[in-house]
């Protein structure tokens, strides 16, 4: 698969983030929830507290990788009437907002099928998102959503698990764009008390094989752990933490102070800039 427009805003990211000596941060936000309206709103306030790319959820009926946080969050959206055309409307209005922060839609198969691969890639692609995580289509089954991806200018970001076996991880990493999609631990989104013990060697190998950034999500729940993370990935994706915050009152504020927080745990000091970014060289070769 050929490099894409979005692809290619994807990448500037990684490299910006990776120019001051850190990881990229990408927090994600389910559109739809609490509300239409406040979704738009949070999903801008996390850009501007500092996240170098936004994952927007598209709410689905069978979310089968998400935890209760995010299942509840979606089932919440879909009965106030969310549906795929206003998550592209919305997606729409926060490209206006925000024209440079690349922008991904997290969603399922089924709707995307509903929809009409081609015109859904389309819609995409004039709603200004750069690229597409089905997390239910294995690249085995992928070709016309990549054949559709490639026409319009996505990135269509495959996933792996710490269990992906040697031809799994040579697969994906052949075949997604963007970046890599790594899952922290075996099973559904969701806070964690810790870190998988073994997540620095499923990085490292997926490295072995590929020069791609390989950003890396499920269960990063505060500041520290998404400090720690960036210490071994290209990207740090932060989900139901964030969600959670979006339910409380004065829950913009409550958001913008937990990115902001990410982002800082996730920035070397200014002496160490230079480490930081010899370092983020040194894990690409």
């Amino acid at each position: 698969m050929t490099d894409s427009n979005g692809a290619q805003r994807i990448a500037a990211a990684f490299e910006r983030a990776r120019a001051q000596g850190r990881a990229a941060l990408i927090p994600y936000v389910p559109l739809g929830h609490p509300t239409p309206e406040t979704s738009l709103t949070l999903a801008v306030a996390a850009i501007e507290s500092g996240a170098d790319l936004l994952e927007l959820g598209i709410p689905f009926s069978d979310p089968l990788a998400d935890g209760p946080v995010i299942q509840r969050a979606t089932q919440s959206a879909l009965k106030q009437g969310i549906t795929v055309v206003r998550c592209l409307e919305l997606a729409q209005t926060i490209r206006q907002q925000e024209p440079e922060a690349p922008l991904i839609f997290m969603g399922y198969t089924n709707p995307i099928l509903a929809y009409g691969e081609d015109a859904f890639c389309s819609a995409c692609s004039v709603a200004g998102v750069d690229g597409l995580i089905v997390p239910d289509l294995p690249p085995d089954e992928g070709t016309a959503l990549e054949a559709a991806c490639r026409g319009t200018g996505l990135a269509l970001i495959y996933m792996l698990a710490p269990t992906s076996t040697p031809e799994r991880v040579q697969l994906v990493t052949e075949r997604s764009q963007g970046f890599v999609y790594l899952v922290s631990v075996n099973g559904i989104t969701g806070p964690r008390d810790r870190l998988p013990p073994d997540l620095a060697a499923f990085v490292e190998r997926v490295r072995a094989v590929t020069a791609k950034p390989l950003a890396v999500g499920f269960g990063i729940a505060s500041p520290k752990q998404a400090g720690q993370v960036a210490s071994l990935a290209d990207g740090v994706i932060v989900g139901s933490a964030l969600v959670r915050l979006a339910e409380e009152a004065d829950a913009v504020s409550k958001v913008r102070s937990f990115v902001a927080g990410l982002r800082s745990a996730m920035t070397p000091l200014q002496g160490n800039a230079e480490a930081g970014r010899d370092e983020g060289t040194r894990r690409r070769t």
